[in-house]
């Protein structure tokens, strides 16, 4: 069945096992939602387990045309809970959606794209359980002084309290993928942010896209801001600061534009 609807042009690689699935499901907490949003349900191995509670609201967003006719015939759900979109292009507010857990077997080429896409709705958004490549799932979790540690690092878990759950072997894919998997959750943190989303972002990329030179250098595009050269940690490196510290680099910045 999985040969069958197999496209390389949507970097499908379907999990085949049923007890890795159960256990990605098994690991949403549903604590203060029930609504669930399923980025590439596939052939709907997670969506089988998704289903079992009848308390839960489930949409599934699939840019596969074909997959959508498989999911609407094998599973009695309403047509308006499966959505035929590209999720990097979806807004929650086309369905009044504003308290969901995001779950997915997450397609490999866009993983970064897809998790920038979640903090963008961070604010609707307080769980995520996906499978990632396990490379980028190293970085996502991954801590200051590390060589995995960057921009992934510090903006998600300015967010999110984040855990490596755990890695997931190839043979359960069909096609077979090139790279290994790893499972991880993403839990909103309670405090929102007390500095501005845009500079942190500007921030932080621009630190990293240089991550070999001093702030002082890296940080070029606030030069003109007052005081710039008086700002505190401008001779480390980006590999050096916490997450704390980002955030308080940010409030300088903020503070003296």
């Amino acid at each position: 069945m999985h040969k069958l609807f197999f496209k390389k042009k949507f970097d499908q690689h379907f999990l085949k096992d049923q007890n890795i699935a159960k256990k990605i499901v098994n690991h949403l907490s549903f604590e203060n939602y029930n609504t669930v949003v399923e980025v590439g349900p596939g052939l709907g191995i997670l969506t089988q387990y998704l289903l079992n509670n009848p308390y839960n609201h489930i949409f599934l967003i699939e840019i596969d045309q074909e997959l959508i006719y498989f999911l609407k015939n094998k599973f009695l759900i309403s047509k308006n809970q499966i959505i035929h979109k590209n999720f990097l292009k979806w807004n929650p507010k086309e369905i009044n959606l504003n308290n969901f857990a995001i779950i997915g077997n997450f397609p490999y080429k866009i993983s970064s794209q897809i998790l920038f896409h979640i903090l963008k709705y961070s604010l609707y958004i307080p769980e995520c359980v996906g499978m990632f490549q396990k490379e980028v799932a190293k970085r996502i979790t991954s801590h200051k002084g590390k060589k995995t540690y960057g921009i992934l690092s510090v903006l998600v878990q300015t967010f999110y309290n984040v855990k490596y759950l755990f890695p997931v072997k190839e043979k359960v894919f069909y096609p077979i993928p090139n790279v290994q998997s790893a499972v991880i959750s993403l839990k909103r943190k309670n405090e929102p942010i007390s500095c501005n989303k845009n500079i942190l972002f500007q921030c932080v990329k621009a630190a990293f896209n240089q991550r070999r030179k001093k702030l002082k250098n890296s940080l070029q595009l606030f030069k003109n801001i007052k005081n710039f050269h008086k700002m505190p940690f401008l001779n480390k490196r980006a590999e050096e600061l916490s997450v704390k510290e980002f955030l308080q680099l940010t409030k300088e910045i903020e503070i003296r534009k």
